[in-house]
């Protein structure tokens, strides 16, 4: 009966070929959360305006993207558009559109925390709605919406693993490419699995740092 074991020297041997990858996961990740934040952000500033077709369109951009899978929707702009897409375009494009649904819903839910005398104060003192959004209710928000906003990058982080499934030669698809020519997947894939746990502990730590930059702030 064959039973598996880790290689820890084909490990070791294959970490820099695995790094070289690094750059389009943490490349990939990175627009995508910058993006992501952005539609983010314009999708829950334009649920506050009194226009109900446009309140209609957010709640089923919302709706439809929180609710399908990053792999159809990966699948969908790589193989499904009348012309292809680069890989690392339809990733980004991907990404970005799903991980904006959900900090859409999070920085909603940080925009109902924050007290409703700051919306009163900010009007009473002649601010209009996007001046009392932008310099008041969005910074507390912000503050609110960090450890949500982690996990989101977090997510993206490993979910961007998926990009693999395109072409793009990402740290899992060099994990795949060794795998396939060593036959040794197990010792790959636990590889590749160290290597997006560091990724998510670093971000962990700039959580906690931010975190903390917000408390001495506003303490």
């Amino acid at each position: 009966m064959y039973i598996p074991t880790l290689d820890f020297s084909l490990m070791i041997d294959s970490i820099p070929f695995l790094l070289s990858g690094l750059g389009y996961t943490i490349g990939i990740s990175l627009l995508a959360f910058l993006l992501g934040n952005f539609l983010g952000i314009v999708m829950t500033i334009l649920n506050y305006l009194p226009i109900p077709p446009v309140q209609w369109f957010v709640r089923f951009y919302l709706s439809f993207l929180r609710g399908t899978p990053a792999l159809v929707l990966l699948f969908l702009l790589y193989f499904g558009l009348p012309y292809q897409l680069n890989a690392v375009v339809a990733a980004v494009i991907c990404f970005s559109l799903t991980s904006s649904a959900f900090i859409g819903e999070i920085y909603r839910g940080s925009i109902a925390g924050v007290s409703v005398g700051q919306w009163d104060a900010a009007y009473a003192l002649g601010n209009h709605f996007f001046p009392t959004m932008r310099y008041i209710i969005l910074p507390q928000a912000l503050r609110i919406s960090v450890p949500a906003l982690s996990n989101v990058a977090m997510d993206l982080v490993k979910g961007t693993s998926l990009a693999a499934m395109i072409t793009v030669p990402d740290i899992f698809q060099k994990a795949k490419i060794i795998g396939g020519r060593t036959f040794d997947y197990l010792s790959m894939y636990i590889l590749v699995a160290l290597i997006y746990w560091l990724l998510c502990i670093g971000i962990g730590h700039f959580q906690r740092r931010l975190e903390h930059y917000f408390q001495q702030k506003y303490r």
